[in-house]
């Protein structure tokens, strides 16, 4: 099989630091009252390589995609941010998906962790689905 009929992943990080409260049954007190994190996420895209850039799409219009979101929630009390939701990984991953999957054709991971604590949420998808 030619390299140029395989499929290719391709992944940028980035992190933002964001207040929030969260409504659940347990660990009640410290979850109402407003907390902050640092937040990593990782965006990945799925794709053929382009024979002529040898690149499923530059890093570069990747970057860009990214610091258009990032600036949305940097800095930010995330209970504030229209569509997001209740402010748990899983609503993150959703939110970061809806922000970049028109500007980022092939978008196929969106995974978001907090290091501070260890936990994680992924979110995959099949690039022809939006």
């Amino acid at each position: 099989m030619s390299h140029d009929a395989m499929l290719y992943e391709i992944s940028q990080k980035f992190f933002f630091d964001a207040a929030h409260t969260l409504h659940r049954e347990i660990d009640t007190d410290s979850s109402l009252r407003i907390h902050g994190h640092t937040y990593h996420a990782e965006v990945t895209l799925s794709g053929l390589k382009d024979t002529q850039t040898g690149m499923v799409v530059d890093l570069g219009l990747v970057r860009v995609e990214i610091e258009q979101l990032r600036t949305q929630l940097d800095h930010r009390m995330l209970d504030d941010i229209a569509k997001l939701g209740p402010t748990t990984l899983e609503n993150l991953c959703a939110f970061i998906w809806r922000a970049l999957a028109p500007g980022l054709a092939g978008l196929s991971v969106v995974r978001v962790w907090r290091d501070s604590v260890g936990d994680s949420c992924t979110l995959r998808g099949h690039p022809d689905v939006p």
